[in-house]
């Protein structure tokens, strides 16, 4: 029988010692997400789990104490645990202002999930799949709040599509770091399919976007077109949530012809930007073609 050399036996105590410590971990709990993560190593993985024993500490707090994580850690790996990711800064290429992406645990945040609960209980628990996000002015920050209402959604579990249906200025794909060669003018025209167009986000669970596309010289004629009724029939077998970023109604009515086929509208409005006289007119307008307003928001 031949004797191993010492190189070999190493190299077997150290196959062993992982699978003892993976094996002592289970799948889904802190430790076993650290080390697929690599954050931290088996040799210190076994560390955490001797520390743990003697202290009766939990597997994260044990490894905060050894310093070999930080509570950064512990929230990105919670986060992963019950399926609600976001993302550390610089990761995703995304503005900092996605606030819900990279500040999940602020007040700020609060906001979007109160406003989440709201429009779930007042409009899409009614049957309803699809609203339109309409302000008055351009620098009424719709397109990022909308970016960032329809991430909450996704975080919720539910299939949710951000359409950009800003054909003048659109700026969910610089948003989400996506292409934009194609997208909805160019499936309303007839120059592309909707499975081609849309884009999955794989920073965020159930979240996909469908950017504007080709800028066309006829935008509002595009969005009057019948056959976006049937894109609208075909998303929501595809989808659970719907939300429509639309262009200012100061630049155009395109926002009326979304508005029309979902039914259902959330106005935002900019505190010192937008005037009440403004929300007058848009109510009107929205009433006027049978939309039902399903609320609004002031933001900051």
């Amino acid at each position: 029988m031949s004797i191993p050399d010492s190189s070999e036996t190493e190299k077997y105590n150290s196959i062993n010692s992982i699978d003892s410590t993976m094996t002592s971990l289970r799948k889904y709990s802190i430790g076993h997400i650290l080390l697929d993560m690599g954050k931290i190593t088996p040799a210190e993985a076994e560390r955490v789990l001797r520390l743990q024993k003697e202290s009766g500490l939990r597997f994260g707090d044990a490894a905060l104490k050894l310093g070999l994580i930080t509570e950064e850690d512990i929230q990105l790996v919670l986060a992963q645990q019950f399926d609600y990711p976001y993302l550390l800064p610089g990761q995703g290429n995304h503005p900092p202002e996605l606030v819900v992406a990279y500040q999940p645990f602020g007040a700020q945040v609060e906001v979007f999930r109160a406003v989440r609960s709201q429009l779930m209980l007042r409009w899409f628990t009614t049957g309803h799949k699809a609203l339109a996000i309409v302000s008055y002015n351009p620098g009424d920050g719709v397109s990022l709040f909308t970016a960032n209402l329809a991430i909450v959604f996704s975080q919720l579990g539910e299939r949710t599509l951000l359409i950009d249906s800003n054909l003048r200025y659109p700026q969910q794909h610089e948003i989400f770091n996506i292409k934009n060669k194609q997208g909805l003018s160019d499936v309303l025209a007839g120059r592309a399919g909707i499975s081609e167009v849309i884009a999955r986000i794989d920073s965020f669970i159930d979240l996909s976007v469908l950017p504007a596309g080709t800028p066309p010289p006829n935008p509002l004629e595009l969005l009057n077109r019948s056959s976006f009724d049937n894109i609208n029939d075909q998303l929501a077998s595809q989808f659970d949530i719907i939300l429509y970023d639309t262009v200012a109604f100061l630049n155009g009515t395109d926002a009326l012809a979304i508005a029309a086929r979902t039914d259902g509208v959330l106005l935002v409005a900019s505190k010192n930007n937008t005037r009440l006289n403004d929300i007058n007119i848009m109510n009107e307008q929205l009433k006027r073609i049978g939309t039902e307003i399903i609320g609004s928001v002031l933001i900051d």
